[in-house]
């Protein structure tokens, strides 16, 4: 059975919100479904999408992990984004969390040093 996954994000500004993300993740959008909406492909089957809707704007929470976390969040830093929060749990795994213009929260998360350099 395949599965897709949306994960929505409900902003402010449009236009501020798409340079944002297209900072934060890299890449421009994948495609714009209508006039309040953009979506990015973070992998196949898996989307990221900010979506106009100001009253809710700033409450949303998402954590993506990425399998090079070192080069990804350098790679985020390098746009002009830092972490509000970095974390490292007791098991290695690390989550850098990152905070939009409204306030929502990107946690980047990556495996343990160790596992990827395996």
């Amino acid at each position: 059975m395949r599965v897709d996954l949306f994960a929505g994000i409900y902003v402010s500004d449009l236009d501020a919100a798409k340079d944002w993300y297209a900072r934060l993740l890299g890449t421009d959008e994948a495609f714009r479904p209508n006039d309040t909406e953009i979506v990015w492909e973070l992998a196949e089957h898996r989307y990221l999408y900010i979506e106009v809707n100001p009253e809710h704007a700033g409450h949303a929470l998402q954590t993506v992990f990425v399998e090079d976390f070192e080069a990804f969040v350098a790679g985020v830093s390098a746009r002009g984004i830092e972490p509000a929060t970095r974390e490292t749990y007791e098991n290695g795994v690390r989550k850098w969390t990152y905070r939009d213009p409204d306030g929502n929260e990107i946690g980047l998360g990556g495996g343990p040093v160790e596992a990827e350099s395996e």
